[in-house]
């Protein structure tokens, strides 16, 4: 009688278990799925935004401008121009590592470093391959920086899977990524979105969809 009694209160307060479960779920949505988009969103705008940056040292002033955070979701977004699977992993606890990229089966271990003045040091250097020591049996290393790096930081990599990339350096491989960008988007069927291939036909070089025939494109 008493379970029964239990049993029929807790019938009674369903309502209220159907409000907790709701606010479960939209609290779930909001600290885990919503954070994650905005920073995609946000990432993808800050991308965009160096774009307007014509002289090289103008998009480096720019870059250092950001935030550690902002500078490591950026250089994320960047690798995933070039065509790498990227993931930031950058805080408190990442070991020195701040992103992972990954293309062709091979995994990269990214640390960044958004300096102004300050060069990244043999120190730094040393610290970076102690937390990819684990890591190199089928990986690389990268470090970037907005600035440079010291003499004896460039001496310690010779031998070492890892390569550094400088202020300038970095620029390259935002203008590849860039120039990678509006060769995919000219390339790019505008009927159907697949690709534009080049094709010899009765009449000379064309370039027809990737999907035909189901899209019969042609230009």
């Amino acid at each position: 009688m008493i379970d029964l009694n239990i049993w029929q209160f807790l019938k009674s307060l369903w309502p209220l278990w159907a409000i907790l479960i709701i606010f479960v779920v939209i609290r779930i949505i909001f600290e885990g799925l919503i954070p994650g988009l905005i920073n995609r969103w946000r990432s993808e705008k800050r991308f965009e935004a160096g774009k307007k940056w014509r002289s090289d040292r103008d998009l480096l002033r720019w870059l250092r401008r950001m935030k550690p955070s902002e500078f490591e979701d950026y250089i994320a977004k960047l690798f995933s121009k070039l065509g790498y699977k990227t993931e930031a992993t950058g805080g408190s606890h990442d070991k020195g590592i701040d992103v992972i990229a990954e293309k062709d089966g091979i995994k990269y271990y990214i640390q960044c470093k958004k300096f102004i003045t300050s060069e990244v040091t043999l120190h730094d250097v040393r610290d970076f391959y102690g937390s990819l020591v684990d890591h190199l049996a089928n990986g690389k290393g990268y470090f970037i920086t907005t600035n440079r790096f010291t003499l004896e930081a460039e001496k310690f990599t010779d031998d070492k899977p890892i390569e550094l990339i400088d202020g300038f350096k970095l620029i390259g491989y935002i203008r590849l990524a860039e120039k990678n960008n509006k060769e995919s988007k000219l390339k790019a069927c505008p009927k159907c979105g697949g690709r534009l291939e080049e094709r010899i036909g009765k009449y000379g070089k064309f370039y027809g969809c990737s999907n035909y025939p189901r899209c019969k494109y042609t230009e």
